[in-house]
């Protein structure tokens, strides 16, 4: 029991990383010169590296607060996983941790999909970042599942 309990935690962790680093990251799309993020649109030329700020529209503010949201509900099933492993009865379900990875998936998979569908038309490919939040999704999905699933013992 005390292995699949570490088990989940380690994969919740790695899932948090995910999250971060296709939130923090500038490669969601990418193309020759040019990457963009979910914050801001960089250029490589003769006169060196240059950024400006994503654009106002709406889509990219809602793929923003999605992806925030996303890590902030992860982050919460984890303090809330920890919480429930320690004042968790006997026998006792992690629903609480489940309900909060569940959507932090669906949340992920959301600002996944909106970016997918919105994003400008051009030459440029998607980067590193936009598929670390399609691995996360599913990944946190089967956690929270996992969660649901699991039951505490002593």
């Amino acid at each position: 029991m005390l292995l699949i309990l570490l088990g989940v935690l380690v994969m919740h962790l790695i899932i948090l990383v995910l999250l971060i680093v296709s939130t923090a990251a500038s490669a969601w799309s990418v193309g020759g010169d040019t990457t963009s993020d979910l914050w801001s649109s960089c250029v490589t030329n003769n006169k060196g590296y240059h950024c400006n700020p994503a654009s106002n529209e709406d889509w990219i503010q809602a793929v923003q607060a999605l992806m925030i949201l996303s890590l902030l509900f992860c982050f919460f099933s984890l303090i809330a996983f920890v919480f429930q492993l320690f004042k968790l009865v006997k026998g006792g379900r992690f629903f609480f941790t489940a309900v909060f990875q569940i959507l932090a998936s669906l949340f992920v998979m959301c600002a996944a999909i909106i970016y997918t569908v919105m994003r400008p038309e051009d030459n440029r490919q998607f980067g590193y970042a936009y598929v670390l939040a399609w691995v996360a999704f599913p990944l946190s999905l089967i956690s929270g599942l996992i969660y649901i699933v699991l039951r505490k013992k002593e």
